[in-house]
């Protein structure tokens, strides 16, 4: 399941909805915040946009990719957009599966390639008023190309 939205979520109310649907033998939750993207300079606000459709669609692929390669029983992303304060969550990443190994690795890669391949676009605001867009980074792109090479994964 994907979800874009403005509004806040609770991660442990999405947590208890994904483990009541499933029998899982691991759910493995990842929780992103807004936090400092300048060495130098404190972050007031992240202004978050998105392509709306294409957006879901992308993270919806990014979801079925990794429940086929690592057996994921189910995945759930909420990724919020809008003006956000310092602090706040941005993003929930759950991953349901029979073996733990397989859901870090689902939920590992979800997260990668959301940073690279999802339609966001993220304008920072510094305390002292300065606005500009965050660029994505190589080491993120790098990682994610990881991804793309032949599994080395050890059995399950």
């Amino acid at each position: 399941m994907v979800i874009v939205q403005e509004a806040d979520f609770n991660a442990a109310d999405l947590l208890a909805q994904l483990r009541g649907r499933h029998a899982a033998g691991a759910i493995v939750t990842f929780t992103g915040y807004v936090r400092d993207y300048s060495d130098d300079a404190a972050t007031k606000t992240l202004f978050l946009e998105h392509y709306p459709g294409m957006c879901e669609r992308e993270i919806d692929t990014i979801c079925a990719t990794a429940q086929a390669r690592w057996h994921a029983l189910e995945t759930l992303v909420v990724h919020r957009v809008g003006r956000l304060q310092h602090k706040e969550q941005i993003v929930f990443v759950a991953v349901a599966s029979a073996h733990r190994g397989n859901a870090f690795r689902a939920c590992e890669y979800i997260i990668d390639a959301l940073k690279t391949r999802a339609p966001f676009w993220k304008r920072e605001t510094l305390d002292s008023g300065e606005s500009f867009w965050v660029q994505q980074h190589s080491a993120d792109a790098d990682k994610t190309a990881l991804w793309d090479a032949p599994p080395t994964d050890p059995p399950t």
